[in-house]
């Protein structure tokens, strides 16, 4: 028989068992729902790999949208110092085009050409996403008006 004792601990590290396990699992499923967002220069820097599913963000280059031999529609997105080729097959929002921000999100393929499931594109005149934003500032080639929290979307629209 145990003691009263024995019994409480033998509880306590059942419950601590079950409580790593738990965290454990959420960990696992939240891990493969996080995207990550990159600069086109901070994949040059250091690549994510193939497998990774993540945003990319920065302007469309122009003169760089086109139709691929597979009827999807390739284009290029800078940051102005880096590039990284894009391919979507489904519908493009009204408000995509050349020299406008956009957020793309997808893998890599083999060939290095970045496969995007979803390409968000800017609103309106005044709003950057904030990770765009951020990045084009970093690169040296934000040429948006206004200050940073109008940028990312603040009230503060001039």
């Amino acid at each position: 028989m145990m003691r009263h004792r024995n019994r409480r601990l033998a509880t306590i590290a059942a419950s601590a068992t079950v409580l790593v396990i738990a965290v454990a699992l959420g960990l696992v499923a939240l891990r493969s729902a996080v995207v990550f967002f990159y600069s086109p220069s901070e994949i040059a820097a250091e690549h994510p790999g193939v497998e990774a599913r993540i945003r990319v963000g920065g302007l469309v280059l122009e003169e760089s949208v086109a139709e691929a031999a597979n009827g999807a529609t390739r284009f290029v997105i800078t940051d102005r110092v880096e590039n990284v080729q894009v391919e979507y097959a489904g519908l493009l929002p009204d408000l995509f085009r050349e020299g406008q921000g956009v957020v793309v999100e997808g893998r890599f393929a083999g060939d290095g050409v970045l496969q995007a499931s979803t390409v968000l594109a800017k609103h309106d005149e005044t709003y950057m996403p904030p990770e765009v934003a951020e990045a084009l500032r970093e690169a040296g080639v934000w040429q948006g008006e206004g200050d940073a929290q109008s940028a990312a979307g603040g009230t503060d629209r001039r």
